[in-house]
């Protein structure tokens, strides 16, 4: 019998990064381009452990079904957790995803209408694109500075649904709002009745200083607060655990509970019950410095390796004071897209601008964006030196 597919199936698309990681397998190629934690960071030994100890303690509840909210005491972990940033919420507000991906899916399950507004950031978090378009909204791009959305510019955004925000570190342009201008979002997002999704998977990540507090801390997050908040363990532990949360006001949240139940009844409880068990005891206040400070290097390495290599061909960005990403503007005569396959010739891959905004424009065909995390200073330095040689071939 043929197949019809719904309607919604023709907004589904293939992401731009994965089908270029599909590339950067090949061998001797140095990728920029993926959005991934660094796999030496990766706690194996205090997850053998605490593997070890769940199923020597708790083995057949941790093997067993369990409750779609999450596991109880790893929602009071982040409960705790979140106040010690200004979020004051109830670990019953507090949903365990598979991933914080799983989160934007049901945000857009609950939220979205066909036809119905969303507004983003421009540009903003591919994974969000793919995740709220195939329920057939439109999207509303939120002009900004190297700060961020410009408060003025939310006045587009009037009536849309909600404002989805990556504040910290954003992917993929890395900038992170003052705390002057997240109030000033905040009292424009209030005073035109928008409500915000905020997502912080990057927040940890700070080389110098930590990111200010939460646009949610202002808005709140109660009983009929104005914000969702999202998280992470993916940047801090492991992101094959493919574990996160969404913490809603409690009018939202069951209607988003009853959207996982009918998406995957709930996240894998034994992988749960690890991660608390590794992070019950405070792990993260050792841990998370030791990822920062290996990032930082490297983030160190590629400015500097840009500074050499892109600077004196026109090329412009800003580094990151955290997260895993420069963004850069090549010469407005150069189309970063139609430049990825030299630069794979090269060796070097990257990911191309363009996919990350709403409604991308002609302008738009000069940005790139890069990860420093997956890549050690000697092959950032290769890897630039090779784009810089590609970028002012080009340029002729």
């Amino acid at each position: 019998m043929p197949w019809t597919l719904a309607r919604r199936a023709a907004r589904l698309n293939p992401s731009t990064i994965r089908e270029i990681l599909k590339v950067t397998e090949r061998p001797g190629i140095i990728s920029l381009a993926g959005g991934l934690p660094a796999a030496e960071t990766f706690p194996v030994a205090a997850m053998a452990e605490a593997t070890a100890r769940v199923l020597r303690d708790n083995p057949r509840e941790a093997l067993q079904y369990a409750a779609s909210e999450g596991y109880g005491p790893l929602r009071e972990w982040v409960a705790t957790e979140l106040a010690t940033q200004g979020l004051s919420v109830d670990a019953a507000q507090v949903l365990i995803t598979t991933g914080s991906q799983q989160g934007l899916d049901l945000v857009g399950k609950v939220l979205v209408d066909p036809g119905s507004r969303v507004a983003v950031e421009s540009p903003t978090y591919l994974g969000a694109l793919q995740a709220f378009a195939p329920f057939e909204c439109d999207f509303t791009a939120i002009e900004g500075d190297e700060e961020g959305p410009l408060p003025e510019a939310l006045e587009a955004a009037r009536g849309a649904r909600f404002m989805y925000l990556l504040p910290n570190f954003q992917n993929p342009s890395g900038r992170c709002p003052s705390a002057q201008r997240r109030a000033q979002l905040a009292e424009k997002a209030v005073a035109i009745g928008l409500p915000i999704v905020e997502d912080n998977p990057y927040g940890d990540l700070w080389f110098d200083a930590p990111p200010p507090a939460p646009l949610s801390a202002q808005l709140g997050i109660g009983e009929n607060g104005g914000a969702i908040y999202l998280g992470s363990f993916s940047k801090v532990l492991a992101p094959g655990l493919r574990l996160g949360y969404v913490v809603a006001p409690k009018t939202l949240y069951p209607k988003l509970l009853q959207a996982k139940q009918a998406a995957d009844l709930h996240t894998p409880g034994f992988n749960q019950r690890v991660v608390h068990e590794v992070i019950k005891n405070g792990f993260l206040n050792e841990h998370v410095p030791t990822i920062r400070a290996r990032y930082k290097a490297q983030r160190d390495a590629m400015q500097a390796a840009l500074l050499r290599h892109l600077h004196g061909i026109g090329c412009r960005w800003n580094a990151p004071v955290g997260g895993m990403f420069f963004w850069v503007e090549l010469p407005a005569a150069l189309d970063a897209t139609a430049l990825l396959d030299r630069a794979v010739e090269a060796g070097v891959a990257y990911v191309p601008g363009a996919p990350f905004f709403a409604a991308p424009e002609p302008r738009h065909a000069n940005t790139l964006r890069l990860s420093f995390v997956t890549v050690p200073p000697a092959q950032i330095e290769q890897g630039i030196a090779a784009l810089g040689r590609v970028f002012a071939q080009a340029l002729g």
